[in-house]
């Protein structure tokens, strides 16, 4: 309820800036200022000692004479910005893009508001051009007989077994082999091993370990260099050339299980090789199926924000990239991987990506600011239904009834809202859409497209001539 209140106690003004940025001006009022000095001062209690007084038990207006208003203003200020910042983004109702400029010019003196202002990015507005009915290209979900053929050998895959042969290794075989390897000499870390497993023909296996092997029989031995390559990881093993003693202990055939009835039995919980396959059918085509409709609804939304006219300045499509980023480091942190690794592996550093990731950014932009120009055309507005089926189940503690009163007494309902609008506004211009082959789609770009008109005296140059506003558009 504190917060509740403090909303009550912010007054927010914004003013629109060239390029995309708005100032918000914020005023906090006096009493909440002096409260929070207050709180400041509390802790700062916890630090001093003070001759009649126990540690921690410094009355805060004692704190504040010792330490002199100001300083406990400006720890007050720091501690509450945050806070503060949060709340007037959410007072604004702007979607903001990017990281924030804040100023905080002046100390407010006593029984005075506090003033600060924040600059920052907002997405682009879009001038809208057809967005209902659009002929937009849907990809067929028919299942390739070869993607059944793969699935069913992916099963042999995992029943099969390697029996031990009394003959030269083959691509397909397993090699178990002991080896160690040395750099001028020297071994290194995870340079040598026992018993290890290596598959002839699999991909990733270095090619001199390839060539090195093959042809080879239990019992002998081999010395294989080997030049690592420039992206290996460790980072210091890239590009070093190494030299592996090896002994071959065992070469392994792998043995597949027939494809008849009698695997699918033992695969399965049918009965015959027919059935596995119909119901490996069935499940690809499920997956086409929903891979193809999401593909269909985004190439509406896209078709629909490359005939709107945005303005998106770049300052804004890095902002936008680099939040991209952000959000791409905490999937990967989450998954356990090192995000500067990650770009190791790349051979890039966080820059050269975050660069990188522009043209999606302002592709992400234009989606966005499109999605909200026909939210606006279309005065689209979310019920409460719709709030609570966007939370879902909720949390486990409280019901998504609960949770949209949270979220409504803080203000943060807004976020929620402008989230399911777009969501309505993109499922509106999807189901307007009217899905054609993607083979026709192909034909028509590749007789015309946008940005590449006729040259003089090719067929159609005539009738383009003289008018460069008049674009060819699906549906027309």
């Amino acid at each position: 309820m504190a917060m509740g209140r403090l909303i009550l106690r912010m007054q927010t003004t914004v003013t629109e800036l060239p390029e995309s940025r708005a100032k918000i001006e914020v005023a906090i009022e006096p009493d909440v200022v002096a409260k929070r000095m207050e709180r400041a001062g509390k802790q700062l209690a916890g630090e001093m000692k003070l001759p009649g007084f126990r540690k921690g038990k410094v009355p805060p207006e004692l704190v504040i004479q010792r330490l002199g208003r100001e300083a406990v203003l400006e720890q007050a200020i720091r501690d509450s910005l945050p806070e503060w910042y949060e709340q007037a983004l959410v007072e604004s109702g702007l979607p903001t893009v990017g990281d924030p400029k804040l100023d905080v010019s002046d100390l407010p003196g006593e029984g005075e508001e506090l003033v600060f202002s924040i600059e920052v990015g907002v997405r682009p507005q879009a001038t809208l051009g057809e967005y209902r009915g659009l002929e937009v290209p849907r990809t067929d979900a028919e299942v390739p007989e070869d993607a059944i053929a793969e699935e069913l050998e992916r099963l042999r895959e995992g029943f099969g077994s390697l029996n031990p042969v009394e003959r030269p290794a083959a691509d397909g075989d397993v090699v178990v082999i002991d080896f160690e390897g040395t750099i001028d000499g020297e071994t290194f870390e995870g340079s040598t091993g026992s018993d290890f497993t290596v598959e002839l023909g699999s991909e990733g296996l270095l090619p001199e370990f390839q060539a090195g092997l093959a042809g080879k029989s239990a019992g002998d031995d081999a010395t294989i260099d080997v030049t690592f390559p420039d992206d290996h990881q460790p980072d210091e093993l890239a590009g070093k050339q190494a030299t592996f003693a090896v002994t071959v202990k065992e070469v392994r055939e792998k043995e597949l299980p027939d494809l008849d009835d009698e695997f699918a039995q033992s695969a399965s919980e049918f009965d015959t090789l027919e059935e596995l396959r119909a119901e490996i059918r069935t499940r690809m085509s499920g997956m086409l199926e929903s891979r193809a409709e999401t593909e269909f609804r985004e190439a509406a939304v896209d078709a629909a924000a490359d005939l709107a006219t945005v303005d998106i300045p770049h300052d804004l499509v890095h902002a936008r990239a680099h939040e991209l980023w952000d959000r791409f480091e905490r999937t990967l942190s989450a998954q356990g991987i090192d995000p500067q690794a990650y770009a190791q592996m790349q051979g890039k550093d966080r820059h050269d990506l975050i660069d990188e990731g522009e043209e999606s950014a302002a592709k992400t932009l234009r989606r966005e600011a499109t999605l909200a120009a026909v939210a606006e055309a279309e005065s689209i507005e979310p019920s409460d239904d719709d709030l609570i089926d966007a939370l879902g189940p909720g949390d486990g503690k409280d019901s998504p009834e609960k949770i949209l009163k949270r979220l409504r007494e803080t203000g943060r309902d807004a976020l929620l809202r402008e989230e399911v609008r777009m969501r309505k506004a993109a499922e509106l211009i999807a189901e307007q859409a009217k899905p054609i082959p993607k083979s026709q789609a192909d034909a028509r770009e590749a007789i015309w497209t946008p940005d590449k008109d006729p040259e003089e005296g090719e067929p159609g140059a005539e009738e383009t001539a003289g008018k460069p506003d008049e674009l060819w558009t699906p549906g027309r």
